[in-house]
């Protein structure tokens, strides 16, 4: 590990990301977009469907056939799945979409979580988080990144998002009030972040983009946990 530090600003931590398994390409699938966890299995948009796996066999489980072009996330009962412009609210068991609400980019969202009763919806270009009400779509609050953002989820009080520019790509976590970078891991040049989500213990699942792949990489335990989780 390697820090640095620069006057006014928090001591960054820099890791290599230690990948600890790559799933996939799965049959019929050239890209992953958006990754979620839903406590057993791990969820993958894959553009026409939305794929389960195994996270121990590696063997998909289910298959729905929704859209998906960007970020996806469960809040324990639902998937939400950025499609387009919109962000529909899925019923894992049957497909079903049973709602849909705007996406706060209009077309240019990428990552998508669940945190404490909202989505969190990552702005790629634009490089920024923003807070919306799940039901409305409405914006609550604004992040600010300094990078390219892909996936976005919080883990145990902490915001992490994906970025992916040109050949490099990291995972990093930020300050939720100031979007300060707190800590990074540096992806292998050229194994991309687009959809990122953390399992709830000490896994990332990383989606790949082109290459087809969900890449399983560890979470480094934080010195200090001092980050809130969003209320």
């Amino acid at each position: 590990m390697s820090s640095k530090t620069s006057k006014g600003r928090p001591q960054v931590a820099v890791h290599a990301a230690e990948i600890v398994r790559e799933y996939g390409p799965f049959p019929g699938v050239d890209q992953v977009a958006g990754v979620t966890h839903d406590g057993q299995r791990v969820w993958a948009a894959t553009g026409a469907r939305l794929i389960a796996f195994d996270p121990e066999s590696g063997e998909p489980t289910r298959t729905l056939a929704c859209a998906g072009d960007a970020g996806t996330a469960f809040d324990g009962k639902h998937l939400y799945q950025i499609a387009e412009s919109r962000i529909d609210k899925i019923d894992p068991a049957t497909g079903e979409v049973v709602a849909s609400i705007p996406a706060p980019g209009s077309g240019s969202d990428s990552g998508l979580t669940w945190a404490e009763g909202s989505l969190w919806v990552g702005q790629y270009r634009d490089r920024k988080i923003h807070q919306i009400d799940p039901t409305t779509g409405a914006v609550i609050r604004t992040i600010e990144s300094n990078r390219f953002v892909t996936g976005v989820t919080w883990v145990d009080g902490e915001l992490w998002h994906g970025t992916w520019e040109g050949d490099e790509s990291d995972i990093r976590r930020i300050d939720p009030a100031s979007g300060a970078v707190l800590e990074r891991l540096e992806m292998p040049r050229g194994a991309g972040v687009s959809g990122l989500e953390s399992d709830g213990a000490d896994l990332f699942y990383a989606g790949g983009g082109a290459s087809g792949k969900v890449r399983a990489v560890r979470r480094p335990r934080s010195a200090s946990n001092n980050d809130r989780s969003p209320s």
